[in-house]
């Protein structure tokens, strides 16, 4: 009897076995299933993106102030910088010095892995160079005797837009013409400023003083047209900040006068002397006398230095504040905001003169010309006075 029982149950038990084998055998089949599942998810979900640093095409990449590097994204995968936006983003977020960008206009090739490509925006050599204006500076070149060149403001522009791999290289001579022959108003000079501007004709030089010092990121894909007028806008709106219109009618001067007045200060006076400087150069306009500056004798010359001749202080040109009464016709250099707020908030005083007298740039200011004289005796024993010529 047991033998016939064993026989019996033989068969339920292979029936068993042969169920958890199939039972196993699906279950493996549904893992693998959903490996590959989720591996092809996965894969769908990883940003495309290029493998190397760019396929030697550069474009140029504006970062606007205020705004931030993963708003680029759109722009660069639109113009085949990187592969895909997502991709970009990915990058950005993993790169923890992706929040300190600047501001400004970048050389990035086309074609780039994304990480690269955030990486080139916060690298500085990759950034174009920003114009840098300084107070005094001026539209021309300058020529100092026994010295250097020093680059005007045109040279300024040219140098940053005539870098390597520049495709619109603007000249000193580009703008020098389109500051010479296009409409003050077309340029964005202001209206108290604009029959001053005109009434210098095809001077290049007639634009003086309506570019504020400062740095400026320029877009060097702009024409020189666009470029003057971007700049001088920019200035204009800063002007009109100051009040420089109330302001101007409060010391008794229109708003280009105070301007040409302010740019006397930059080219006259040492740091922490502005306001002195201004007080003087409003007493002399009262008395009425010659305000004898040898910045504006400088201004008309081909050749400058801090002494000037005889004969170049009695070269009549619209500058030279000794051969002339009151101001010069135009500024003589670019007016920092310090000197229009100097020339706008005048120190009290009665000076008529001032002058330097030593090389560590101290400098003495005096009621009488009696006192100037005794002080200018101290500048030639300095050397501050030396003509190189």
């Amino acid at each position: 009897m047991n033998q016939i029982r064993n026989r019996r149950m033989e068969p339920v038990y292979v029936k068993r076995r042969q169920r958890f084998i199939a039972v196993t055998i699906a279950s493996l089949i549904l893992i693998i299933g959903a490996i590959i599942y989720i591996g092809v998810a996965t894969s769908n979900r990883t940003p495309h993106d290029y493998e190397g640093s760019g396929n030697g095409v550069v474009q140029l990449v504006e970062i606007p102030e205020g705004s931030s590097i993963s708003e680029l994204g759109p722009e660069l995968e639109e113009r085949d910088i990187v592969a895909t936006n997502s991709a970009f983003q990915t990058a950005a977020s993993n790169n923890p010095n992706a929040g300190s960008v600047q501001p400004g206009f970048y050389r990035l090739q086309e074609q780039m892995n994304a990480a690269a490509a955030v990486s080139a925006l916060l690298d500085p050599d990759n950034q174009v160079d920003l114009l840098d204006i300084h107070g005094g500076a001026t539209l021309m070149d300058v020529t100092v005797v026994g010295g250097n060149t020093r680059a005007g403001i045109y040279s300024q522009i040219a140098a940053v837009t005539c870098t390597e791999g520049s495709a619109n290289c603007i000249t000193a001579e580009d703008l020098q013409q389109v500051a010479s022959t296009v409409s003050p108003a077309e340029l964005g000079v202001p209206d108290w400023a604009i029959a001053a501007v005109e009434a210098r004709g095809t001077d290049p030089k007639r634009l003086e003083g309506l570019i504020m010092p400062g740095q400026y990121v320029v877009d060097p894909s702009n024409d020189a047209q666009g470029i003057l007028t971007d700049l001088i806008t920019r200035s204009a709106n800063h002007f009109q900040e100051t009040d420089i219109t109330g302001r101007a009618d409060a010391i008794g001067l229109t708003p280009y006068e105070l301007l040409t007045a302010a740019s006397l200060i930059e080219r006259e006076a040492p740091a922490g002397d502005f306001d002195k400087v201004a007080r003087v150069i409003l007493n002399r306009l009262a008395e009425p006398m010659q305000l004898q500056f040898d910045s504006t004798v400088n201004y008309g010359l081909s050749e400058q230095e801090v002494a000037t001749t005889d004969e170049d202080r009695q070269t009549v040109t619209p500058w030279n504040t000794y051969a002339m009464d009151g101001l010069p016709q135009t500024p003589i250099a670019a007016v920092s905001t310090e000197a229009l707020q100097a020339m706008e908030n005048p120190a009290e005083g009665n000076w008529l003169y001032f002058v330097t007298i030593d090389t560590d740039g101290t400098t003495v200011f005096n009621d009488t010309f009696e006192e100037h004289e005794a002080d200018i005796e101290q500048a030639l024993n300095s050397g501050v006075l030396d003509s190189n010529r």
